[in-house]
């Protein structure tokens, strides 16, 4: 069971802010530019928070799977994971598996490809969560993206991948 998305667009923007300073840290710590927070819904605390770690190590599917250690599975089904960048199709099947109940992100992942071009550290796929999600066998909200923030997100993405 999954409850309510947060109460308004504007604590959404906010929430996906928080994960770009999550990406931001990531970065100053010689890290992809990524970041996750897990949030429950109806309150909008913020319960958890991932950098990414590397090239198969997410902060997404980080933050799911020490979620899932940490969290009851119908704890997890009352939450939503914010990330800045949308779930690649590894994230998006550890989100599930951890029972995540929602997923909000703020930029679709074929605009980061157009920034990563043929980096070898993040190749990306074009295979976007929703349908990933489809084809489990329980429902899992996804919110996004939010084309008001493109430009935010991509900040810190624009000269990062010409060296990496």
């Amino acid at each position: 069971m999954t409850s309510s998305l947060p109460t308004s667009h504007v604590k959404m923007l906010e929430l996906l802010r928080e994960t770009m300073q999550v990406a931001k840290r990531s970065r100053e710590m010689g890290r992809h530019p990524f970041g996750a927070i897990l949030v429950e819904n109806g309150t909008d605390k913020i319960l958890m928070q991932h950098t990414n770690v590397n090239s198969a190590a997410h902060a997404e599917s980080e933050l799911a799977r020490v979620a899932a250690l940490n969290f009851t599975p119908e704890h997890l089904s009352r939450c939503a994971l914010y990330t800045s960048v949308e779930p690649c199709a590894m994230c998006a099947g550890t989100c599930y598996w951890a029972n995540i109940g929602t997923v909000v992100y703020g930029m679709p992942e074929t605009e980061l490809a157009s920034l990563t071009t043929n980096s070898k550290e993040n190749p990306t796929m074009d295979l976007p969560c929703r349908e990933v999600f489809a084809r489990g066998s329980r429902k899992v909200n996804v919110v996004g993206p939010f084309p008001e923030l493109y430009h935010e997100i991509k900040a810190d993405h624009l000269d990062f991948w010409d060296s990496h």
